[in-house]
């Protein structure tokens, strides 16, 4: 399980810089965001598998599912408004 949330948040970031590169098509740059928005929400339900099988606590599983939902937030306010980011 450690692999697969390691993983998945590792995999926002390379999609992340993938979209970047891709900033000078729009679509291209909005698909990639999300991909990222799909490996965060996917590192949320790993958490709370990690937490449902006791390997973390709930404070822990709290502080990291909020930072995934602060990622989110910003990753869906990207793709909603690419205008900003693109050229």
């Amino acid at each position: 399980m450690t692999d697969q949330i390691r993983r998945s948040s590792r995999s926002v970031s390379g999609n992340i810089a993938e979209a970047f590169r891709k900033r000078k098509y729009p679509k291209s740059f909005v698909a990639k965001l999300i991909d990222a928005e799909g490996e965060a929400a996917e590192t949320q339900v790993w958490l709370l598998y990690a937490l449902a099988c006791g390997y973390i606590d709930e404070a822990t599983k709290s502080r990291l599912y909020e930072n995934c939902d602060r990622i989110l937030g910003k990753l869906f306010s990207m793709g909603m408004n690419p205008e900003q980011w693109t050229y």
